[in-house]
């Protein structure tokens, strides 16, 4: 099955509206690894679509934000920063990814600058050293990530990278049973933007023209 651009224009009437060149690149890296991946049901697309254009803004961002306020890092990172530490990392976004990724994930210290450099990309965030690693390992992975890790939130690697995570974590599994909510707890970690995520998921069904019983 062939994405097109105008599938996802439509289904995101009234809600976003990525530029044609956005758009463009990833309609052209999804057909591009679609079937590789066995991303070949309305179910298992309409649930890749519905997830990695959520996870990276509608297209916009593909790397991690760590723009926090204080406030925002210690709702966030309450594990990490104190009414103290937040003033002094505020709106620092690499000090902020060096200490909340810090000696986790394959990571080194927080001085290593680990956290930075293998901070979330793509458009399921590939975060932390270890991912990289795996990554860069991987036989359609043509460039070494782990030494140049911005190349991943770069056509076409930001796509190969999401979908080698999508089949990593068998996330076809849980599109198959339309579960938006098992789908976003492996992507996300729990279930940040839920609702958003299922109404995609709903609004590409239509689109792809799956029945509901």
């Amino acid at each position: 099955m062939q994405l097109t651009k105008q599938q996802i224009v439509r289904a995101l009437v009234g809600i976003a509206s990525p530029t044609d060149e956005q758009l463009n690149e990833y309609v052209a890296s999804f057909n591009m690894w679609s079937a590789t991946f066995q991303l070949n049901t309305p179910k298992r697309i309409a649930m890749y679509l519905a997830q990695t254009l959520y996870e990276s803004n509608f297209l916009k961002a593909t790397e991690e934000n760590l723009n926090y306020s204080a406030d925002g890092l210690l709702k966030t990172f309450p594990k990490y920063f104190n009414a103290q530490t937040a003033q002094a990392y505020a709106r620092n976004p690499q000090k902020i990814a060096n200490r909340v990724y810090a000696n986790r994930m394959g990571n080194g210290s927080e001085a290593s600058g680990d956290g930075w450099k293998y901070r979330g990309r793509a458009y399921i965030q590939l975060t932390g050293k270890n991912n990289y690693m795996e990554f860069s390992k991987y036989d359609l992975c043509t460039r070494n990530v782990v030494t140049n890790p911005d190349s991943v939130s770069k056509y076409y690697l930001n796509q190969l990278a999401s979908m080698w995570f999508w089949e990593k974590n068998k996330i076809n599994d849980a599109a198959d049973f339309e579960n938006v909510e098992k789908a976003t707890k492996i992507i996300n970690g729990g279930l940040n933007g839920y609702s958003n995520r299922a109404l995609l998921y709903r609004r590409f069904s239509r689109e792809f023209g799956i029945k509901k019983v």
